[in-house]
């Protein structure tokens, strides 16, 4: 008789603490970039990077894997990696850059790069929900205006995508929220609406005559 394999047990949605950390640390960067925090440091958010929208980011794509969500894996590990990315360059790259426009053009590449990989998630998202949807949209376009703004070093743009960034840090919190109210299964539901562009319907199975 075959050896019986054990049932691996499920483990919870590990979702929303992705768009939380995520939510977190973006929303603490756009304040920075909006301007907003002009009687503080600005650099509030680069611990966060590593610690929260990095490496707790990154754990939670690991544990999608482990829930076969290939979506959810995806975005969480590359966006885990953007931040731990991040805070390396401004560590260890940043500081030995030629000029302050070498800097700026290196961010314009890095931010390019992510709203390539951004475009795709997005198209994908369509399947998902409004909520998840909303995410990747205002994400994208967080990124394209901040690599214009560094390309052309224009803080003005700079600042723009920043509010935008604050915009798409909230959709991200929203949608974390949603999933731990509506994971629970308390009272406290948070609609996330349907998908835009839903599942293709199954087909019928064919019939072979004998």
């Amino acid at each position: 008789m075959a050896d019986e394999v054990p049932a691996v047990p499920a483990i919870a949605d590990p979702a929303p603490l992705g768009l939380a950390a995520f939510a977190l640390t973006t929303f603490l960067l756009s304040a920075a970039n909006a301007n907003w925090m002009g009687a503080a440091t600005g650099d509030s958010w680069l611990g966060y990077a590593l610690a929260y929208g990095g490496s707790i980011q990154l754990l939670a794509g690991m544990w999608e894997f482990r829930n076969r969500n290939v979506f959810g894996a995806t975005a969480f590990s590359t966006y885990g990696g953007f931040w731990i990315g991040l805070f390396l360059w401004v560590q260890f790259v940043a500081p030995h850059a030629a000029s302050s426009a070498a800097a700026s053009h290196d961010l314009g590449w890095i931010l390019l790069a992510f709203a390539i990989f951004n475009t795709y998630m997005l198209l994908i998202s369509t399947q998902m929900n409004i909520a998840v949807f909303t995410v990747f949209l205002t994400l994208e376009i967080t990124e394209i205006v901040l690599f214009i703004g560094n390309f052309t070093v224009n803080s003005s743009v700079v600042h723009i995508g920043g509010v935008i960034g604050v915009i798409t840090a909230l959709a991200a919190w929203y949608a974390s929220a949603a999933g731990v109210a509506n994971g629970i299964g308390g009272r406290i539901k948070l609609p996330v609406g349907p998908a835009l562009l839903p599942a293709r319907a199954a087909e019928p199975a064919q019939t072979v005559a004998a």
